[in-house]
């Protein structure tokens, strides 16, 4: 095989055995590449922003219905974003003759038969249909647009941190390196000099090939940062008049308010206690699975979580965010008396807010907000609300995180 010049075009052509051209064709310039590889990210970011646009203009509905909402692995969720539409192909029987698939006429209808609007089962429609497609989406992410929507500020840290996290930070540039740390821009601007120099750089043919000498790599150093550290108790009345109904809805609005909180702090734990007459801390899936019985006696979840407090989380240097969900129904106003005593003097000191969420319960009383608000109800830092249905839950989330405590 011979290689002969195109007078025509000035490129290369090949000869095959019998004489006949083909003309090569260039491999793409790395201008093009990148240009390709722009053109693809911005494809990504406007889909990134259509996605992001769904998720707020669903958002309440996403709230009010946790099932929406799919867990995938520690940082990410799935959900259903609908009235996307994704073009994709079908194939069909590679025997079956038709228009795309074998012999067919101009005006032949796609699929090889004829439909009119008789032939229907149903009836014509004037609403356009639903086409669901699920998206990952990083619980970062979902916190923002949940901060965005609900207007909810930053967080100002209340706790000092003694503990330490180490975090590499990329500081400059050097001549050796992992290949995974390769710097693309560097390493062609300096292969682009050297060619340029000892001109072997054609304008006609801008095609830049590093050698060894050119390569550039990210640098790093070991900084230590504190992290801002919180913990949330979650504390919940499980005793009779608790249904499986309120405790999906404080499930629902707990996974949104972690949501939050993890955007706002790097070091979150979260703890977990349940009550009727008596309190026991629990792991989260018993939080969530217990199933109801018993009466109520509340002080007995604010004495043991004053004593987690105590034990693991010394109040200069931890944000701490009690949330205490019941239907209001208390055993005693001489417990009430006991609750109030307890708030004013060890928890409400040493926390960022008391939260405490009131669901609605055929078999509840609703006794104990009024009780706190005309004992507390004064102190910025117990927030109150009232969660009537999954309706309220995006309302009482404002309630909760809207001060930015």
């Amino acid at each position: 095989m011979t290689t002969v010049t195109s007078r025509a075009q000035g490129r290369p052509e090949t000869t095959g055995p019998l004489g006949e051209s083909c003309s090569t064709v260039p491999e793409p310039s790395a201008r093009l590449r990148i240009e390709m590889s722009l053109k693809i990210d911005q494809d990504h970011s406007r889909f990134r922003a259509i996605v992001r646009g769904k998720i707020r203009e669903n958002l309440k509905k996403y709230i009010s219905h946790g099932e929406m909402i799919g867990r995938k692995g520690k940082d990410l969720v799935s959900i259903p974003i609908p009235q996307i539409d994704i073009p994709r192909f079908k194939f069909g029987d590679k025997q079956t003759g038709g228009t795309g698939q074998g012999d067919g006429e101009p005006g032949d209808p796609m699929g090889g038969q004829e439909q009119d609007g008789e032939s229907g089962q149903g009836k014509a429609g004037k609403d356009a249909g639903e086409h669901a497609l699920e998206v990952e989406v990083s619980l970062e992410e979902l916190a923002g647009i949940l901060g965005e929507e609900l207007a909810l500020p930053d967080i100002m840290n209340k706790g000092k941190s003694k503990i330490i996290n180490a975090k590499d930070r990329f500081t400059g540039i050097r001549r050796v390196g992992p290949e995974s740390l390769r710097h693309f821009k560097r390493t062609y601007r300096e292969a682009l000099k050297r060619m340029v120099a000892s001109g072997t750089f054609t304008p006609e043919r801008p095609v830049v090939v590093p050698i060894p000498d050119d390569k550039r790599y990210r640098s790093w150093k070991t900084q230590a940062e504190p992290v801002a550290n919180a913990v949330i108790i979650y504390m919940m009345d499980v005793s009779g008049s608790m249904g499986d109904e309120q405790k999906e809805m404080v499930r629902i609005e707990s996974f949104w308010i972690d949501a939050w909180l993890q955007h706002q702090y790097k070091g979150l734990e979260t703890r977990y206690i349940i009550h009727d007459a008596a309190a026991r801390e629990v792991d989260r899936d018993t939080f969530f699975r217990t199933r109801e019985s018993g009466g109520t006696m509340i002080s007995s979840a604010y004495k043991l979580c004053s004593q987690l407090i105590d034990d693991h989380y010394p109040a200069e240097e931890w944000n701490i965010y009690p949330f205490h969900f019941s239907d209001g129904d208390n055993w005693s106003m001489d417990d009430t008396a006991v609750c109030l005593e307890l708030l004013k003097k060890s928890l409400l000191p040493r926390v960022n807010m008391f939260a405490y969420g009131q669901v609605d319960s055929p078999y509840g009383s609703g006794q104990f907000i009024k009780d706190l608000r005309n004992g507390l109800g004064s102190d910025e830092r117990l927030v109150l609300s009232e969660i009537h249905d999954r309706d309220g839950i995006m309302g009482s989330i404002k309630d909760f995180l809207g001060k930015g405590k």
